[in-house]
């Protein structure tokens, strides 16, 4: 199943997407027999999340079964948000993959990288992308996002896939002048605009393996990054074994999880973001965002 946020920012409705159409939840989560305060529940998809796996397999037989008439939307003519708008949490990995940590002349890191972004970093899949007045390094950086369905603390290796909900994309937008003016990388990364994700929450059952994902960067059709999950120095399961040794993940928890070689600073010459230019970055079998980048207000 294919989750999505719908409508306006600060006002986004959760939808399920249906080939070329999307159904508001709510009505699914209505023919499915719900009290009102769960239908009510199932307007966010963050507090839809928290109430388990069950209800997505409930929606999920709703929207399947062919005797249910729907009220299906056009999703072209929808403006879709972040599937997770409010989310309590936004965790990056940094330095994941082999390759990139290799193009940038780090050393792997023995445990895993982190650092924060927040809410107003979030964008939908068509979404400008505004870089702030003071930088003149706009970088790219496509991830595979992952989102918490099962709240959980000290989650071993072994069951890490059971408390995710599920995928998207996510392009982890950074200013390389203002993220290395800060030891902590803050200043370049929790910028407004700078976390385009979606366009769907795509449900783990539909991932066959997380560890063998074809991630794209394109900038006005050019191919500058292509490279595949299998190469991250920790996998995903080993970076829900450790973020939860530290803090509990809630639902709807984002974990973007690095991103491969082919980062702008790392050509020759940079090939650093302009206004104008169309970023694409595109999952196998999770979806595209195509992000336009502008001039700052």
């Amino acid at each position: 199943m294919r989750l999505v946020s719908y409508g306006k920012p600060r006002a986004w409705t959760s939808g399920i997407e249906l080939g070329e159409s999307v159904v508001e939840t709510t009505e699914v989560a209505t023919l499915a027999g719900w009290s009102e305060e769960n239908v009510a529940a199932a307007g966010s998809n963050r507090t839809l999340l928290e109430l388990g796996p069950d209800a997505l397999r409930q929606l999920e037989r709703v929207v399947r079964d062919r005797t249910v008439h729907l009220k299906l939307m056009p999703r072209a003519s929808l403006r879709l948000g972040p599937p997770i708008p409010d989310p309590q949490k936004i965790v990056c990995i940094g330095l994941n993959y082999h390759d990139h940590a290799e193009e940038v002349g780090a050393t792997p890191p023995a445990a895993p990288i982190f650092f924060a972004k927040y809410p107003n970093s979030l964008v939908g899949a068509k979404d400008d992308v505004v870089p702030p007045r003071d930088t003149s390094k706009v970088d790219y950086e496509a991830e595979l996002a992952v989102v918490i369905g099962t709240r959980g603390r000290y989650i071993e290796e072994s069951s890490a896939l059971d408390h995710v909900a599920g995928v998207m994309v996510f392009n982890d937008v950074s200013a390389r002048d203002l993220q290395l003016a800060n030891q902590l990388w803050t200043g370049g990364k929790a910028i407004d605009t700078f976390g385009p994700c979606g366009p769907a929450l795509v449900t783990i059952d539909e991932i066959s393996d997380i560890q063998n994902l074809t991630v794209r960067t394109r900038v006005d059709g050019d191919v500058l990054q292509d490279g595949n999950t299998s190469s991250m120095i920790f996998s995903v399961r080993q970076i829900i074994a450790f973020l939860s040794r530290i803090m509990t993940l809630e639902p709807g928890d984002i974990i973007a999880t690095g991103t491969p070689a082919g980062v702008a600073s790392a050509h020759k010459p940079a090939r650093f973001l302009k206004a104008g230019n169309i970023v694409e970055v595109e999952i196998e079998g999770v979806g595209t965002l195509r992000n336009r980048i502008v001039e700052a207000f």
